[in-house]
């Protein structure tokens, strides 16, 4: 026993400290947000805030208040996007197909800023993949308010593990609450970093990165990318857009394969991790797990397709910024052997 103790001690004291710096950098900008929004609420603003939102809303079946939610998480973190909506929820009634849809908007789009700047560094235009995830993120809502709609499924009230059961009375029960709140993400960070080691040590994730490689290469995605592309989705994008740009820039991917993985990666990463948050915020998993992933890879399927029919000069202007890999230059010798 004392040696498994042993040998698990610095397995357990890396996930503490990696715990430790994912909460510091997460608070440092929930709290602001958590304010701002009390503070909105306080003057009686968070309507007059969401009435421009509330067509694009109803386009996905939810109250325009939501937007502040869906906002929140696209341009900082769907941590931040979670906490709005719990504070939200305190006052707006939301059944668990509100909060799936919701929930898997932000999943397909949130952190833009921080993710954009990934993708850019890689070749491809932050603006076309910043319109591609927010489009994607509103299609799909759609898509599924409508199959809920239809079915009647999922129409009763979300449970929200956040949310609490009543207002509180005053600012000093409001900041108390707030602070179990934090302290409750910071342990729903733990589990999942624990989780995520244990899965990664049983090879879970490896036998889950082989179950995708396949569909990813119907997807037209490379036989050189798919294997990035799977652990971007499985990981997340800082992982897999991480090793796309050390590839990009040493000329061992194509450009389309870099656009295209990317792009499935922005759309559906995190496919672990994220899915559990969610579950937590009464997301369904017909939704935040498998509708994310078929059309995820559906609509990568389709841009493919249609980028296909595209000359080189044409696809490079609209979906690429920056050289050539390595690969594809010309060399000095090759561009005077031309003239």
């Amino acid at each position: 026993m004392n040696a498994i103790l042993s040998a698990a001690a610095p397995w357990l004291g890396a996930r503490l400290r990696q715990t430790a710096r994912t909460c510091l950098s997460l608070f440092k900008i929930m709290i602001p947000v958590i304010v701002a929004v009390k503070l909105l609420q306080e003057l009686h603003l968070i309507e007059a805030i969401s009435r421009p939102f509330g067509p694009v809303m109803a386009l996905v079946g939810l109250p325009a208040v939501f937007s502040l939610a869906w906002v929140s998480a696209m341009f900082n973190s769907m941590y931040s996007g979670l906490i709005v909506f719990a504070q939200l929820a305190l006052h707006e009634p939301v059944t668990a197909a509100q909060a799936t849809v919701l929930a898997t908007m932000m999943l397909v789009a949130h952190n833009l800023l921080v993710e954009s700047a990934v993708a850019r560094a890689s070749g491809p235009r932050a603006t076309v993949q910043l319109v591609l995830r927010v489009g994607c993120a509103l299609l799909l809502g759609a898509l599924l308010n409508q199959l809920y709609l239809l079915t009647g499924w999922l129409q009763e009230p979300a449970q929200i593990l956040f949310a609490a059961s009543t207002p509180p009375p005053d600012l000093l029960s409001w900041a108390i609450g707030e602070l179990k709140n934090l302290g409750l993400i910071a342990l729903i960070i733990l589990l999942l970093i624990l989780t995520m080691g244990l899965f990664e040590a049983v090879g879970l994730t490896a036998r889950l990165n082989r179950l995708l490689a396949p569909a990813l290469r119907l997807c037209g995605i490379g036989p050189e990318a798919a294997p990035i592309t799977v652990i971007g989705m499985t990981l997340g994008l800082a992982y897999g857009g991480g090793l796309i740009i050390d590839q990009a820039r040493s000329g061992k991917l194509d450009k389309r394969d870099v656009v295209f993985g990317l792009t499935l990666m922005g759309l559906c990463h995190s496919i672990i991790e994220d899915t559990m948050l969610m579950v937590l915020a009464g997301g369904h998993l017909s939704g935040i797990l498998w509708g994310r992933l078929v059309f995820s890879m559906a609509a990568t399927a389709l841009l493919v397709r249609c980028s296909s029919l595209l000359p080189e000069s044409v696809f490079d202007r609209i979906f690429w910024h920056g050289p050539a890999p390595a690969s594809r230059r010309e060399t000095p010798a090759e561009a005077g052997q031309e003239t």
